[in-house]
Formats: structure tokens, sequence, C-alpha cells
């Protein structure tokens, strides 16, 4: 419970010196909403170690071919790192950018999730009579 007022301050702190510096010195604006970005990224990273736990208990129990449960993390990954960059281009002014990094991301994540598109469709077809 901590950990999301510690986030909240970081966040509401970032704005505020994201606001007063904006007038004046734009771009240590923008380097101030960065660092706040990466700081909250930093507070959720043991959040994110609990979350890798709980699929690699999934995987032991269940034992579950681990190929997919890795390429849904890497899928995971890839959407909040490709969201979080979209982001950072949209505050600095460039939508155009942060539309085409947002295509990027849902491409690549089309692809990638390909092979378990493919072993669900096997599971059901065996499934079948």
């Amino acid at each position: 419970m901590d950990i999301i007022f510690k986030i909240i301050g970081i966040g509401l702190l970032t704005v505020v010196g994201v606001l007063v510096l904006k007038p004046t010195k734009p771009d240590f604006a923008m380097l101030v909403g960065v660092a706040g970005g990466i700081l909250i990224f930093l507070c959720i990273v043991d959040l994110l170690e609990q979350v890798f736990g709980l699929f690699r208990y999934v995987m032991e129990t269940t034992h579950l071919n681990s190929d997919l449960f890795l390429l849904l993390i890497k899928i995971i990954g890839i959407s909040y790192i490709t969201e979080f960059s979209a982001n950072i281009c949209q505050d600095s002014g460039n939508s155009a950018l942060a539309s085409k990094l947002l295509l990027a991301g849902k491409l690549v994540i089309f692809v990638m999730s390909v092979p378990i598109i493919t072993s669900l469709l096997e599971l059901i077809v065996s499934i079948m009579p």
C-alpha cells in the first residue's frame, strides 16, 4: 500500500516540476517528466518481480509449456515499453511519432503472438472429435 503513495508523490512532484519549468525551460521540463517516469518505473520493479515469481510458480505447478509463458511475458513487456515510449513522445509534442510507435508495437505483439494462437488452435483441434 505504501508503494502507491510513493508513486503518486513522485507523479505529483513531477507534474509540478514540469508545470513550473515549462514556461521558462521547456527542455528541462521534458527531462523532468522523463526522469519522473523512470523513477516511477523503478518503484514498480519489485512488483514486477512478484508477478514474474507468480508466473514461474504457475509454470512449475501446472507443467505447461514454459516457452509460451515466456513469450507471454515478453509480449506484456513490449506493450508496456511501447506505451511508455509513445507517451514520452506525445508529451514532447511528437504525436505522429507516438502513433507510429504504437502501431509498430501492436504489429510486433501480433507477430509474437502467432505461436500462442497456433498452440491454442492445435489444442482446440485435438479436443474436437
